[in-house]
C-alpha cells in the first residue's frame, strides 16, 4: 500500500509529524479546502438530519469533509458530503474496515475519495490509535466541527487537539440537557454555533472559483422526485441501504421520500 511521501502543511500543527502517512484513492482532496467533522457515535434524529444537511452542503460546494470513519456522527458526514468528496482517517491499517458495520461506506470511499491511517496493512486498531486518529482528522481541517458530544467522549479529545492546533470549533445548537459537552463549549464562549449552514459554509467557500464546480449528488437528486423503492434499488444498489442506514431517506408505501 502506498505511502504519501510530500509533506503536507496541514500536519505541521500536529505535535508530531506521522512518521508515516498510508492512503488510498484520491490524494487530490488533499488540495481542497477541508473541514473536520466529528461527534457521538449514538446521535440524536436532530443530529442526523442536520450533520446530513451540514455535510452535504460543504460538498455541493467543493468543501472536503474529513472525519474518523466511525459509526454515527462521522459516517453521516462521509456519505452527506459525498464518497467522493471526503476523507477517512483510520484507527487501524487500511486494508481493515473498522467498523464491519461501514464496509461499504469505507469502500466507496477508498473507490471514490480518500482513506489515511498512520498504520500498517494489518494493524488492528487499539484504544491509543483512536486519539491518534483523532489528531490528523483535526488537523487536516481548517476548523472543528463537533456535531453533538458527552463530556469526557473521543469528541472532546479532538476538541483538546484543536485548541491546541489554534483551531476554531463550532457545533450544532442542542437542546437543553442533551449534547452536554457542545453545550458546555458555547456556554464557556469557546465554540460557535451553527445556525444557519448556508452562512457556515459561505465561510469557506469561494463564490467565484467554486460557481463551477458545486457537486451534485445524483442519488439525492433522484430520491427528490419520491422515486420507487424498486426503481432506486436498481438505479443505486450500494447507496440505498447507505442511505437508509444514515436516515437520508425514507421508505414509505414502496416509495423513497428524502428527509
Amino acid at each position: 500500500m502506498p505511502i504519501l511521501e510530500e509533506k503536507l502543511d496541514a500536519l505541521s500543527c500536529m505535535k508530531k509529524y506521522p512518521a508515516s502517512l498510508f492512503f488510498s484513492g484520491n490524494t487530490e482532496l488533499l488540495q481542497k479546502v477541508k473541514i473536520s467533522i466529528v461527534g457521538t457515535r449514538r446521535p440524536s434524529k436532530y443530529t442526523r438530519e442536520f450533520t446530513q444537511k451540514l455535510a452535504s452542503a460543504l460538498g455541493r460546494r467543493n468543501i472536503c469533509v474529513v472525519s474518523g470513519g466511525a459509526m454515527g456522527v462521522d459516517a453521516i458526514a462521509h456519505a452527506g458530503a459525498g464518497t467522493q468528496n471526503t476523507i477517512a482517517v483510520l484507527p487501524c491499517g487500511i486494508d481493515i474496515k473498522y467498523p464491519s458495520v461501514n464496509k461499504n461506506l469505507l469502500t466507496s470511499i477508498e473507490e471514490k475519495g480518500l482513506i489515511l491511517s498512520q498504520f500498517e496493512l494489518g494493524f488492528k486498531s487499539r484504544p491509543w490509535t483512536f486519539v491518534t486518529r483523532n489528531e490528523l482528522v483535526v488537523a487536516l481541517g481548517e476548523v472543528l466541527v463537533v456535531c453533538e458530544a458527552d463530556l469526557k467522549s473521543g469528541s472532546m479529545r479532538s476538541v483538546e487537539y484543536a485548541f491546541a492546533m489554534g483551531k476554531d470549533i463550532y457545533v450544532l445548537p442542542q437542546r437543553l440537557g442533551e449534547s452536554f459537552a457542545t453545550n458546555e463549549l458555547l456556554e464557556s464562549g469557546r465554540a460557535k454555533a451553527i445556525y444557519n449552514i448556508d452562512s457556515f459554509v459561505n465561510l469557506f467557500a469561494d463564490e467565484q472559483s467554486d460557481k463551477n464546480n458545486i457537486i451534485q449528488d445524483e442519488f439525492l437528486e433522484f430520491c427528490s422526485t419520491n422515486p420507487s423503492y424498486e426503481m432506486t434499488l436498481q438505479k443505486f444498489p450500494a447507496r440505498v441501504f447507505e442511505a437508509e442506514l444514515n436516515s437520508e431517506i425514507e421508505i414509505l408505501n414502496g416509495q423513497i421520500i428524502l428527509k
